[in-house]
């Protein structure tokens, strides 16, 4: 599809990534999760990496705003588990479809809302820490949703530096899977021409994120878990029933 000659579609996509922007600035994570399902169901083209593009921009913008609450030793622990998490990826990508990883992904976000809801807490230590950037990683590259099993480890850390922290990683991580994606094919330049489309309603997004900022900090709970529950299920019932 050619999204400069579908002024409606194109319409739809600016306004999923102009949100997508707000939620990344609010949280320091979450773009991807946020505009990747949406933006697949108009535009299969957009995701993986175009959306990965833009989720690292946007990634950066919130570490640089908010570096000086960045807890570095963490950003290291998540990004080791991550480049993990991509290695394994890239050998998978080339003998697995897609469409297998991203329904295998979809079930582990619902089930890991569903945690959630039932109560169940991911301790917070160096273990869970690089356990979950693993997944992350796998998620990530395939799917541009890498965002959820972070989000379980975190949503009992203060808002603050977890969003400085969450944009740090997620700008190194992104980066990695960008790299697994075009020594694997998966990323061209296309991409980067879809993705420049896109840029202006994302920045608009992080633009005027500030005005929102202290609803993100008391619904940060619960916007994370909804927000992973509804990409799961959209994810799912789109590889499922195409």
């Amino acid at each position: 599809m050619d999204l400069l000659a579908e002024p409606g579609v194109l319409a739809a996509v600016l306004a999923i990534v102009f949100f997508a922007g707000i939620v990344q600035a609010g949280l320091g994570m979450g773009f991807g999760l946020t505009a990747a399902p949406m933006v697949a169901l108009l535009d299969p083209m957009l995701v993986p990496a175009p959306v990965l593009i833009l989720g690292f921009f946007s990634s950066a913008w919130v570490a640089i705003l908010h570096r000086g609450q960045i807890v570095w030793p963490e950003v290291g622990l998540a990004t080791a588990g991550r480049f993990a998490g991509v290695a394994i990826t890239t050998a998978l990508l080339v003998s697995f479809s897609r469409d297998a990883f991203t329904i295998a992904f979809a079930v582990l976000v619902i089930l890991a809302v569903a945690m959630s809801l039932a109560g169940v807490r991911f301790p917070f230590n160096r273990l869970s820490l690089v356990a979950v950037a693993v997944v992350s990683g796998i998620m990530g590259t395939i799917t541009s949703v890498g965002a959820p099993p972070l989000a379980l480890v975190y949503q009992s850390r203060p808002p603050g530096p977890s969003r400085a922290t969450l944009a740090a990683f997620f700008t190194l991580g992104v980066a990695l899977s960008l790299g697994a994606l075009i020594l694997t094919g998966w990323c061209r330049w296309h991409d980067a021409e879809l993705a420049a489309v896109m840029a202006p309603a994302m920045i608009a997004g992080l633009v005027v994120a500030g005005r929102f900022r202290a609803a993100f900090d008391t619904r940060y709970r619960a916007l994370m878990l909804a927000a992973s529950g509804f990409a799961g299920l959209i994810l799912l019932g789109r590889t499922i029933w195409g």
